[in-house]
């Protein structure tokens, strides 16, 4: 048997981040004024805006990239292989990226399978994010829509 513990490693992060432990972060990067709660896994080549909140539970796969002053409320799950091919796909180079903009909320258990949510929305809580969203607003529901513009 193999066990692999959760860790912190190879992480770029000012003195100013805070992480709850346990949590499992590697090759990433956490800006000014971060907040980790416990049992985040962050993977490579993310990098986490500046005053962004991650609450607890949450899974940010690779390639995610945040904005500043974000909120990612708990249980909320990235995932960039989208299966397109119908099955798993191996090779990160085909993954798709995913950017946040700045003052996005995510509510708590929903899923992201887009690359661009633009600055200012907020995501309702069990959302399931299909799609870009590119005008500020509230969307809502699986998969998310537009609720109302903000």
């Amino acid at each position: 048997m193999k066990i692999l513990k959760s860790s912190i490693r190879d992480v770029t992060a000012s003195d100013d981040v805070t992480v709850c432990e346990p949590a499992n972060l590697y090759e990433c990067t956490l800006h000014d004024g971060v907040f980790v709660g416990p049992f985040v896994e962050i993977q490579r080549h993310c990098i986490i805006g500046a005053g962004t909140r991650i609450q607890s539970h949450s899974f940010l796969c690779e390639k995610v990239i945040t904005g500043k002053n974000c909120f990612i409320g708990h249980n909320v799950t990235f995932a960039n292989d989208l299966f397109r091919s119908g099955r798993l796909n191996p090779d990160p180079e085909s993954w798709v990226s995913i950017q946040l903009g700045n003052n996005v909320i995510i509510g708590s258990g929903s899923t992201i399978l887009t690359e661009h949510i633009c600055s200012g929305a907020v995501i309702g809580a069990g959302s399931v994010v299909t799609k870009d969203i590119v005008k500020p607003g509230i969307y809502a529901g699986n998969p998310a829509r537009l609720l109302r513009e903000i």
